[in-house]
């Protein structure tokens, strides 16, 4: 679930809009779009009535959603379908853990952080943390006790 925003030409007046887009995945590994829809800007109440929408045309249940956490959407995903776990999208927790990085580190870290979120099994994924965490020491960055980054001094 994500909104895109675009630039649109209103009654000669250029405008933001959003297109709210919500793409499921099946069992069976198939993805499917279901649905897109228009707005003014991207916000948890407007997606309150796309996820209404989604339930009242036939959705059940949401297991996983995956999402940019925008400030109460999670709240709202829960409200109409309870049992439903989210998780924020890679590239915002790399962002976020980014604004801790010094500027030339950057380039470092996200390369290093690739290789931790591209492992290919669960069992690798350890590893990968190692090789990171060995990177980090006696250099600008470490791993937080909450597993963000945090600068050292």
């Amino acid at each position: 679930m994500d909104g895109i925003v675009f630039k649109v030409r209103d009654n000669g007046k250029i405008i933001n809009k959003t297109v709210y887009l919500c793409v499921g995945l099946k069992q069976n590994g198939l993805k499917e779009v279901l649905g897109m829809w228009v707005g003014k800007s991207e916000s948890s109440s407007f997606w309150m009535g796309v996820l209404t929408d989604l339930k009242a045309r036939g959705v059940q249940d949401i297991l996983i959603t995956c999402t940019d956490n925008l400030n109460g959407f999670t709240d709202i995903i829960r409200a109409v379908f309870p049992l439903s776990s989210t998780q924020i999208r890679v590239v915002y927790q790399i962002r976020n853990s980014c604004k801790y990085v010094v500027y030339k580190d950057k380039k470092e870290f996200t390369a290093d952080m690739k290789s931790i979120y591209n492992a290919p099994n669960r069992r690798l994924l350890p590893w990968n943390w190692i090789i990171w965490k060995r990177n980090g020491e006696g250099s600008t960055l470490m791993p937080s006790s909450h597993g963000g980054i945090t600068g050292m001094t």
